[in-house]
């Protein structure tokens, strides 16, 4: 998805400065979903409001710099709903944490460990986050794709803890017969 309809679509849920729009992505509701960088906002929040898409006004904020901040109009709600009929790309993972589970067997297990460790304690803490936010009066697709990422969160956690174990038990005796 580029980064135009990632703007277009996290103003569909109101009105937002480019800032409180990597927000969104980065700890709130799309930070599971998808990323957006400053660099990749700012450019195309002025390119939206330069085909009309968006509307931006100053707003002022007390001891701080005034804020710029973004409307969808309804040239951009429709160019919005024009992107989500294109067919989605697939699916990308790509994981530095796997990257290296993958060639776990030239790692030493403790560092495996320790790795493992912490994978499972930030999927702990996301899904504890993501058990806090209360979306059930928002919209259906919103509260969908919460619950499935609470599952795929969920999976994964526990997949780390059911077989932690079994790598580290084979990555040690690997490392034993390679030694011999």
């Amino acid at each position: 998805m580029d980064a135009k309809t990632l703007c277009l679509g996290a103003l569909s849920r109101g009105d937002a400065s480019g800032y409180e729009i990597k927000k969104a992505f980065e700890e709130g509701p799309l930070s599971h979903i998808h990323e957006a960088s400053f660099g990749a906002i700012y450019p195309a929040l002025t390119e939206l409001e330069r085909q009309g898409l968006v509307t931006g006004r100053e707003m002022a904020q007390e001891k701080r710099p005034d804020k710029k901040v973004y409307a969808l109009t309804e040239d951009g709600l429709r160019a919005l709903h024009l992107a989500l009929l294109a067919p989605p790309a697939r699916d990308k993972t790509r994981s530095d944490f796997l990257f290296i589970l993958f060639l776990g067997h030239r790692v030493a297990a403790p560092r495996l460990a320790e790795l493992i460790d912490g994978r499972i304690a930030w999927y702990q803490d996301c899904l504890s986050r993501m058990e806090a936010c209360d979306l059930s009066a928002g919209p259906p697709g919103e509260t969908f794709v919460h619950g499935l990422g609470l599952a795929v969160y969920t999976a994964a956690r526990d997949y780390l803890v059911a077989h932690r174990a079994d790598l580290l038990a084979a990555v040690a005796e690997h490392d034993r017969l390679v030694a011999e």
